[in-house]
């Protein structure tokens, strides 16, 4: 009793484009890292006037990132006046949208999963499933790229607007030259350069599957046709070529050897003529 075939050659690039395990692991690491995000920094004012210095001063941001809404008090070194002071800028667009691609990709790739192992069949009816996944699959992978580098640039800009050296541009009390203005500690951005490297190792992902996907297309295996049927034409009409000049060739060697001479049995009968002519004379 035979067991029933089974093919695995195209196993493994299935389950690496249809089950997207890196795509879905990939795709929470980057919303994490970005969207999970909560930092700050701490200023020190010490003025001339010990009793008005401040030498604890937070400033803390989170995503969204919308800087120009956070604000602090810092002393202004003049009496007990103190000066409200806030960030510069505004990188909610992209990190919002960063964040945005990174969630509808893991329930993407979730769903897709989900169809590829419990609804097979439905997936190929008519040939829809594949088409609709390679559409997206593009579509993603361009998501991908357009808000990693726009992420990308936002955190370029977050660096900056919370830079302590740009912020401590910003108080009053520390253009005057008695006061002293330091910075504690400056804000930990290693999470958020982790959330762009996963961004661009995403569209990795998603460009590279693009390829595999289309090849569970109906356009795929409809250019294949295409391409071997003149291939089968050119062949075949090789071969047939190839039979009728072998059949004139042996042909032709035919006719020169009639065309050479008479034959052995033509020529003794030739010469027998003469000989009987002799006997009767």
């Amino acid at each position: 009793m035979g067991l029933p075939k089974f093919s695995t050659s195209a196993v493994p690039w299935r389950i690496a484009c249809r089950l997207r395990p890196w795509p879905m692991l990939f795709a929470i690491f980057a919303f994490a890292t970005c969207g999970g995000y909560s930092g700050g920094l701490r200023l020190s004012v010490d003025c001339a006037n010990k009793t008005e210095s401040d030498l604890s001063i937070d400033v803390a941001f989170a995503y969204p990132f919308r800087l120009h809404q956070v604000t602090f008090e810092v002393p202004t070194c003049e009496g007990k006046e103190r000066q409200k002071v806030s960030l510069i800028g505004d990188s909610s667009s992209s990190a919002e949208f960063f964040v945005t691609v990174a969630v509808f990709a893991f329930l993407y790739s979730l769903a897709a999963t989900v169809v590829y192992i419990f609804f097979q069949n439905k997936y190929r009816e008519n040939n829809r499933g594949p088409l609709i996944d390679f559409i997206v699959t593009v579509v993603f992978s361009f998501l991908w790229l357009v808000g990693s580098s726009a992420w990308a640039k936002g955190l370029s800009d977050v660096k900056v607007a919370t830079d302590p050296k740009e912020v401590l541009l910003l108080m009053s009390a520390c253009k005057q030259p008695s006061n002293k203005c330091t910075a504690v500690h400056s804000p930990v951005m290693s999470s958020l350069n982790t959330s762009v490297v996963f961004g661009f190792l995403n569209f990795i992902l998603w460009a590279g599957n693009i390829w595999f996907v289309f090849k569970e297309t109906g356009w795929h295996s409809s250019s294949q046709r295409y391409l071997s049927d003149p291939m089968e034409k050119h062949s075949s009409s090789y071969n047939r070529g190839g039979y009728n000049q072998d059949s004139y060739g042996s042909s032709s060697g035919y006719n020169q050897q009639a065309s050479l001479g008479p034959s052995s049995d033509e020529f003794g009968q030739q010469s027998a003529a003469p000989a009987s002519f002799t006997n009767q004379m």
